[in-house]
């Protein structure tokens, strides 16, 4: 009955997460239905999660597979419906493909015009008058460089370098290598869902291997919010968070072969692994220092050396242009100025802002590298990449991905309110929201870390759980379970 009442409630988050695909949210007119389905993706999730509590422990590895399978499919029935990420991904894996460095041109240049398909440059349309429109949902009008014709893109911002790193772009011509160029949005879409179910049984055998409770890896495979971000609009976030948590697992890992006489190799694995999630997308090195905390030298010269070898090749043939279009990206997302902070320019206001903003992150990477076990990096791992996203407040909600392994491997659950608040900061994105959420996920965080240490009736562990336990990791969502097995 257990069993069957968690399955009933994957059930209903597999239809919602179907519904919540097929409902477009591109324009304002569309947000507010889009954001009461994302909300009941959310309740159903956390109901999901409270069934399986319940559930013996000898079934929670087939369910907790079988609902990642389910909700992810799910996410498949629709194409992107929050961002045009994943049409850039897919355009800089067919000019790789057809043998062009995707750092070479932007995707407007007249360079390019023979590789350009339907699907991700429609014809605009021609009015009597002469007026040129592109009306298609997702598509946008722009002009080709340097002839100055009429152009609709799917693409954002086409007139602009890719902002990706290598073993993103890597991954681009990878996925587009096997299928057509008229291949829409599907192929990185079942991309995603299979990096998302490689990372459920990541997360499943590493927790196995630990001793700890194999039913937390349901906060990253049930999770609405990954089968949004990472299947339905693709998001090369996925892959990185994959590529970190190995590298995490990697680091402390039991292996015999990583540790077979005197050499002890897992320094060099995590780093190779930490160096491919870096040059994925720059945002996992901010979970590294808690990984350097033994061996901190050999992993990190491993990191570093395969970021530049990854490199090598797209330097070779793009120079300095590898560099894309970060610092526009940066500027243009408000972090120059200081508009971006939305927690700290309640306190400090304008270019200050981002000074302090980033003595906090420094503040927080030195802590995180100072009180990390080396044994469970995750505890201070999940800490540093929150309380980042807190101080950085990203525009887009899908930064948060990077965050969810690691609420399930510390089980500091309250950090799940961060996607939540970023999904509402994006749907109804003005300063106010921005800051009655980050400071509501503030006060969650804040709360439930006060509570932990003074409120309950026993003395907190280290991993959250509670003094006289049977193993640290047996508590919360294994107490009931371990016990009506």
């Amino acid at each position: 009955m257990r069993t069957a009442l968690s399955a009933v409630a994957v059930a209903a988050l597999t239809v919602v997460t179907a519904v919540t695909t097929r409902t477009p949210g591109f324009t304002p007119s569309h947000r507010p239905v889009l954001a009461w389905w994302l909300a009941a993706g959310w309740v159903l999730f956390g109901l999901a999660l409270l069934a399986l509590r319940r559930v013996p422990e000898r079934r929670v590895v087939p369910l907790v597979l079988a609902g990642s399978l389910a909700v992810g499919v799910a996410a498949l029935v629709g194409p992107p419906n929050m961002s045009t990420d994943s049409a850039r991904y897919a355009w800089d894996g067919i000019v790789q493909d057809a043998g062009t460095s995707p750092y070479a041109y932007v995707p407007a240049d007249d360079h390019l015009a023979g590789l350009r398909t339907d699907w991700l440059f429609p014809a605009p349309d021609v009015a009597a008058d002469g007026t040129v429109t592109c009306d298609e949902l997702r598509v946008q009008p722009t002009t080709t460089v340097p002839s100055g014709a009429p152009l609709c893109t799917a693409l954002n911002r086409p007139q602009v370098p890719t902002i990706y790193p290598p073993v993103a772009e890597a991954y681009f011509a990878a996925v587009r290598a096997p299928v057509p160029s008229g291949a829409e949005y599907w192929p990185l879409q079942v991309s995603g869902l299979l990096v998302g179910l490689g990372l459920t049984g990541a997360l499943l055998v590493g927790m196995r291997r630990r001793g700890m409770a194999a039913r937390w890896a349901a906060v990253w495979g049930w999770c609405p919010f990954v089968a949004e971000e990472v299947v339905t609009n693709s998001h090369v976030d996925g892959l990185g968070t994959l590529l970190l948590v190995l590298a995490t697992l990697a680091a402390t890992s039991d292996l015999a072969w990583l540790r077979r006489g005197a050499t002890d190799r897992r320094p060099l694995v995590a780093g190779v692994l930490l160096g491919l999630a870096t040059a994925t997308k720059v945002i996992p090195a901010l979970a590294a220092p808690p990984l350097l905390r033994r061996h901190g030298w050999r992993t990190a010269a491993a990191a570093v050396v395969t970021v530049a070898l990854v490199y090598v090749p797209y330097v070779a043939v793009s120079g300095t242009g590898v560099l894309g279009y970060l610092s526009g990206y940066l500027d243009e997302e408000g972090y120059d100025s200081g508009a971006r902070f939305a927690l700290v320019t309640l306190v400090v206001p304008g270019t200050a802002a981002t000074v302090v903003a980033l003595l906090l992150v420094a503040a927080l990477a030195v802590w995180s590298w100072w009180r990390a076990d080396p044994d469970r990096p995750w505890l201070t791992q999940v800490v540093l990449i929150g309380g980042t996203l807190l101080v950085v407040r990203p525009a887009t909600a899908w930064y948060a991905v990077l965050l969810l392994p690691f609420v399930a491997l510390s089980r500091r659950w309250e950090w799940l309110a961060l996607p939540v608040g970023l999904q509402a900061s994006q749907m109804f994105g003005d300063g106010v929201v921005e800051r009655w959420a980050m400071g509501a996920c503030l006060a969650v965080v804040v709360g439930a870390a006060a509570w932990r240490r003074w409120g309950s009736g026993d003395a907190p562990d280290p991993d959250g759980g509670v003094a006289g336990s049977a193993h640290p990791h047996d508590t919360d969502l294994t107490s009931t379970a371990r016990s009506t097995a």
